[in-house]
């Protein structure tokens, strides 16, 4: 990358400062199923800089065309449901204190039915009656997944129970996922599109706010 300009801590390269791997690389993220299934925030600047955490899967592209092959399958792929994806999405940014991932996550979660009160709810990691039992689940799982690194037996029996394995399996995979990228946004400063301010901001915990 020979760019000058910087995007939080990293370089933010133009599409003419690629090479041809990172090239191809920001083709999917800009031109795949991302683009084509309509996002309600910004894949990339007016100037054509990748947003988000796709920026910083450039510096590895090996590894970050995998990680967006695997952010196209969670979101499109899973047999969990919209809704309760993006609970389990929100909750683990609530609890990662990451900005994009809720800038982006809080959206995604209005257009798959999530409520204004139940988004606030989620924010300030209240209890949530209007969630049904396998969203209730998933929150939970999510969670115990984030904080505690395991599910107990008896737990885990329920959980199956209720899920299927294969849902387990999705939302693991997903808490995996997002941890990453949560820790990348976190760590390189990753600032929101600029003139997209956090919508719900004024009513989040000051932990969320502390890398705006």
């Amino acid at each position: 990358m020979t760019t000058t300009a910087t995007h939080g801590a990293l370089p933010w390269p133009t599409v003419h400062d690629l090479t041809d791997e990172q090239k191809a690389l920001r083709s999917l993220i800009a031109n795949g199923k991302r683009a084509q299934h309509g996002q309600p925030f910004q894949l990339t600047s007016s100037t054509g800089q990748l947003e988000g955490p796709f920026n910083a899967m450039l510096l590895t592209t090996t590894v970050g065309t995998q990680l967006q092959y695997l952010g196209e399958a969670i979101r499109y792929g899973m047999q969990t449901p919209d809704r309760a994806r993006e609970i389990a999405i929100l909750e683990l940014a609530r609890l990662r204190q990451c900005d994009f991932e809720w800038y982006a996550h809080e959206r995604l979660g209005r257009q798959s039915g999530l409520t204004e009160e139940e988004l606030q709810a989620l924010m300030i990691g209240s209890e949530i009656d209007t969630l049904d039992p396998q969203e209730e689940a998933i929150r939970h799982l999510t969670r115990e997944l984030a904080e505690r690194r395991d599910v107990d037996g008896e737990h885990l029996s329920g959980l199956r129970d209720l899920l299927g394995d294969a849902m387990v399996m999705e939302v693991i995979t997903l808490v995996g996922y997002y941890d990453l990228l949560a820790l990348s946004l976190n760590v390189w400063r990753t600032p929101l599109p600029e003139g997209d301010p956090l919508s719900l901001l004024d009513g989040a915990p000051e932990t969320l706010k502390q890398h705006r």
